[in-house]
């Protein structure tokens, strides 16, 4: 599994008025997206960079401002936006459960700000070794998942609770 930074925005905002970060700053994207951006916990990697972001293309210059807040906050404002139909940018990541219930089209970065990947590694403490066994820790380093499976058993848990 990996996690792979971005940051992006609903599909039925066109590709024409925003595929990119620096679109942000101009028209129709500066008059119709709105300015407050809102992350996750200011603690993640994801939150660091989005405020960096802000900072370096100069979108705090045109009134954009990222707010740190709890997950459901983020997820919850794009929910709603999208419910509404409004023009709205989410930093996100992968594997998430919104990529599996929504479209989202992940903006392209010039800057490579969020060029980070993440890559999963299985983690056993030592005293479970001898439980699990050789066989089945060989087998469970060969497991891959992948994001878009990972993001829909996510959402299938979130509609469960």
């Amino acid at each position: 599994m990996s996690r792979i930074a971005s940051g992006g925005g609903p599909d039925y905002v066109p590709q024409s008025a925003v595929a990119s970060v620096t679109d942000l700053l101009r028209e129709p994207a500066l008059g119709k997206i709105e300015l407050i951006i809102q992350g996750i916990n200011p603690g993640a990697g994801i939150s660091h960079f989005s405020a960096e972001m802000i900072k370096r293309y100069g979108l705090d210059a045109a009134g954009y401002v990222f707010r740190t807040g709890s997950e459901a906050d983020c997820f919850d404002r794009y929910e709603a936006a999208v419910a509404q139909g409004r023009w709205v940018v989410v930093p996100l990541w992968h594997p998430q459960f919104l990529h599996h219930r929504y479209r989202i089209r992940a903006l392209k970065e010039p800057k490579g700000l969020l060029c980070t990947q993440d890559d999963a590694t299985l983690v056993v403490r030592k005293e479970a070794r001898l439980r699990i066994g050789a066989a089945a820790l060989k087998d469970l380093s060969q497991l891959y998942i992948g994001n878009p499976r990972l993001s829909e058993l996510e959402d299938d848990l979130r509609r469960r609770a």
